[in-house]
């Protein structure tokens, strides 16, 4: 008897409601990191069905803008039950999938949560002003409007929060929302779309393409494309960006990071110690807001690196699938690969390798790589200048606030950053002194909650609003400004000076 290799299953597309098959004849290899076999393919669209889409979102738009705020906030309040009901069946998918391990899954969703929270708000959140008696018979009042369709472009590391960030305020604003997902692990898109058809979004105003460098340029090309929200590395967000701001859209494009996370003399060392560990390695520091560098200031650097060591052997990584494992591998064998090349060159170029994440073996085929500590990393080094992504944690000595606070402003970078000190005017000093757009106070990862919003300064932001909350509905509405009269017709007269409040 002979085995039958089992075909791997096919990710489509969502247009218009349904699952739609690719046309385009492409398609790309879905892992599973923990084994590192393909499960399944994921149709890659053409410009043309970007277009096909583009088409369907459209006329779906000008039927949604219509429907009462109140019906609109009651369907997310609906999507927002449907998500909390089904958190462990989509955290399994993102385990299978990206490779986190299930409680970080479970975190990633409870935080895109939080966003479905807020924009079941929109009836206040879309509140405009009004001035009664402006001028003699004359009120002018304010009214925020859809902009149509929309699209986002998302990445691997948080298949569900990081499209949650967009969908929730811009279904809930009245756009239409066009999703291409990270072809990594498309597969919670789909998840989500299911959900928010059942919750009661029309066909045609949620959509999810899957494709590659084709489909991101197809989106930025389109003229019935309004705006763009992206989330992904430098390179790529100034490249968002760019052209799509050439093509007359709206962009906001949030790029990399190279954390810092300042450690003062006065700081409870193991407190920091924790979360040094816990920001450094969660997620297998394949998230934008890790902390990838420490700085350790005067005295506390050989205590601090000695308490972080002493936490590493007892971290467990391995399958995301098993609860017990709290850290899960890398998305791909190129990026693990290259991961580990930061450790090699930084060791070269004269760090000390504390912990070689390497050094640890692994059964099976998966994109494993365990974690590694650094330490008298300089800022001329590799591993400090690029963002590694990765699970490693890099130590500069630095002898002073000073030093460390010059180190964080100069850098290329400024998403998040923060201090660990005892020392309150420290740390209201340091918070108004740092140029970076998250700021955590003995918090390693200052994610903002979703009634605030999310980025960067520096190479870390392109686009004049921020992620979700407050700025996500301004980005993803246009305000209207409306001066009415309704005089005694008898008092009408001609006047062709200027215009005047009186």
């Amino acid at each position: 008897m002979t085995d039958t290799a089992i075909e791997p299953a096919t990710i489509s597309h969502w247009i218009n409601g349904v699952s739609t098959p690719g046309t385009s004849g492409r398609s790309a290899k879905v892992y599973n990191p923990a084994t590192g076999q393909v499960q399944a393919l994921v149709d890659l669209a053409s410009a043309e069905e970007i277009g096909a889409a583009v088409e369907q979102a459209t006329a779906a738009a000008k039927k949604w803008r219509l429907v009462p705020l109140s019906r609109r906030a009651e369907i997310m309040f609906r999507f927002r039950a449907l998500i909390d009901g089904q958190r462990d069946d989509l955290a399994r998918i993102l385990t299978r999938e990206h490779g986190k391990v299930h409680g970080d899954a479970l975190g990633e969703i409870a935080r895109g949560i939080e966003n479905v929270d807020f924009a079941c708000g929109i009836p206040n959140l879309l509140k405009g002003g009004y001035s009664e008696g402006a001028s003699t018979g004359v009120d002018v009042y304010s009214i925020q409007q859809p902009l149509g369709v929309v699209a986002g472009i998302t990445p691997f590391n948080f298949p569900a929060m990081v499209p949650l960030w967009m969908i929730a305020n811009a279904l809930a604003c009245g756009n239409a929302f066009i999703l291409k997902p990270s072809e990594k692990d498309p597969s919670a898109s789909v998840f989500m779309a299911e959900l928010l058809k059942q919750a009661g979004v029309p066909d045609g105003v949620f959509t999810v393409i899957h494709g590659d460098k084709v489909a991101v340029d197809a989106i930025l090309e389109h003229p019935g494309i309004a705006a763009v929200s992206f989330v992904g590395s430098t390179p790529i967000a100034r490249y968002i960006y760019q052209k799509g701001t050439e093509n007359g859209k709206r962009v906001q494009a949030l790029g990399g990071a190279k954390n810092h996370m300042l450690v003062l003399p006065d700081a409870d060392v193991n407190m920091a110690a924790d979360a040094a560990v816990s920001a450094a390695y969660g997620s297998a520091g394949e998230r934008c807001m890790a902390i990838s560098v420490v700085l350790a200031v005067g005295e506390v650097g050989d205590e601090l690196v000695q308490a972080i060591a002493s936490r590493l052997p007892a971290l467990k990584v391995g399958p995301g699938s098993d609860p017990q494992n709290e850290m899960g591998p890398l998305i791909s064998r190129e990026h693990c690969d290259k991961v580990a090349g930061y450790i090699a060159s930084a060791e070269a170029q004269g760090a000390t390798v504390v912990v070689d994440g390497r050094q640890q073996s692994f059964e099976g085929d998966g994109f494993f790589l365990g974690v590694s500590l650094l330490d008298h990393v300089k800022e001329d080094m590799d591993a400090y200048k690029d963002e590694i992504f990765g699970p490693v944690l890099c130590v500069v000595r630095v002898p002073s606030y000073e030093e460390g606070l010059r180190l964080i402003n100069e850098n290329e970078y400024g998403n998040g950053t923060a201090i660990f000190t005892r020392d309150g005017g420290a740390a209201r000093q340091f918070q108004f002194e740092c140029q970076v757009g998250m700021v955590g106070v003995n918090v390693p990862i200052p994610v903002p909650v979703a009634y605030y919003s999310f980025g960067g300064w520096k190479a870390s932001l392109f686009g004049d609003t921020h992620m979700y909350g407050p700025d996500g509905i301004k980005f993803y509405t246009r305000s209207k400004v409306i001066t009415s009269r309704w005089p005694d017709p008898s008092s009408s007269r001609v006047d062709l000076g200027f215009p005047q409040n009186k």
